[in-house]
């Protein structure tokens, strides 16, 4: 069974992910403002101390990565099927 949180509470988590996202990208900004782009690394070396973070975005990264790959591959095999045809 379950059971909707209540709208206080959700409220307040949100409140609580968007203080920490805007904070983290304020402190990946400043990383960044010496080399004068924003990259991903700016964020992995933010988090580089909370090891369960890291290994979880590393986790997520590298799976962005096999999707674009496997996108890539698709699109091209679509394109040899159209060209076929």
């Amino acid at each position: 069974m379950y059971v909707q949180p209540l709208p206080e509470t959700v409220a307040l988590v949100e409140d609580i992910v968007v203080e920490y996202v805007t904070d983290m990208v304020h402190k990946a900004q400043d990383i960044a403002s010496k080399r004068g782009k924003l990259l991903t690394e700016d964020f992995l070396f933010l988090i580089r101390k909370d090891l369960p973070k890291l290994n979880r975005c590393t986790e997520l990264l590298s799976m962005n990565e096999e999707l674009k790959q496997a996108r890539k591959a698709f699109d091209v095999d679509e394109e040899k099927l159209a060209s076929a045809e």
